[in-house]
């Protein structure tokens, strides 16, 4: 990771509790100011994990701006320590707790300029296929529902390519998700019916609820067809 990238990330983590007044993902860049500190402030004091683990404790309790301070700190400790696995991973909490907070232009940046980049580099599939899961959901929720289908796709083909049924099926609910915002209320329901069959063919129990809850949104004639 170059001295840009952690400067971005710095950038990105001194944003704190600001209010979203343009488009969810604008190309215009936020203005952000007092970067610099958060990052380089007290590096040799606490490691990478212990930055993590306060991070997830004030995530835990709301306190998302706490929550953003320490996981890019997490990022810049383990970054330096070349422990890029676990730096991937801060940024993607780092990321989803901007996505909390609705910043969804700081959390786009976080994970499709910094994070997925990092897996990419080191040949991490698995990291990958997480970046485009947590693409997918920023951009459905920010009403991108074009760019939510590719990375949702995406998610899957990697999902697919190292066997991970799981993650597959996540992958389908999602472009279920943007089919029903979508209103092609017919092809969201033939993707909760292939993900259900997927489900019980993997003897996959967790995702019953999310299905029955995604169904609820359909209109009935949508779902009045036999099931898979």
């Amino acid at each position: 990771m170059n001295k840009i990238g952690l400067l971005f990330i710095c950038l990105l983590c001194a944003k704190q509790g600001s209010a979203q007044t343009s488009d969810p993902l604008s190309p215009q860049s936020p203005a952000l100011n007092g970067a610099i500190n958060i990052a380089v402030s007290n590096i040799d004091e606490r490691d990478g994990d212990d930055y993590f683990a306060e991070a997830e404790r004030n995530e835990k309790r709301g306190d998302f701006n706490d929550a953003v301070t320490y996981f890019g700190k997490a990022a810049f400790e383990y970054n330096n320590a070349k422990k890029f696995t676990q730096y991937g991973a801060a940024l993607l909490r780092l990321s989803n707790v901007h996505f909390l907070m609705a910043h969804y232009v700081e959390a786009e940046q976080v994970t499709l300029n910094v994070a997925l980049k990092n897996y990419s580099r080191i040949g991490s599939k698995i990291g990958q296929m997480d970046s485009y899961a947590q693409l997918g959901k920023i951009y459905l929720a920010a009403n991108k529902p074009t760019q939510a289908l590719w990375f949702y796709t995406q998610q899957g083909i990697v999902a697919k390519q190292i066997g991970n049924n799981s993650a597959y099926i996540e992958s389908v609910l999602g472009i279920a998700q943007v089919k029903t915002k979508k209103k092609e209320y017919v092809l969201a329901s033939r993707d909760l019916n292939r993900a259900e069959l997927l489900a019980r063919s993997a003897n996959i129990t967790r995702f019953n609820s999310q299905i029955r809850e995604a169904r609820a949104l359909l209109p009935a004639k949508a779902t009045s067809k036999k099931r898979i």
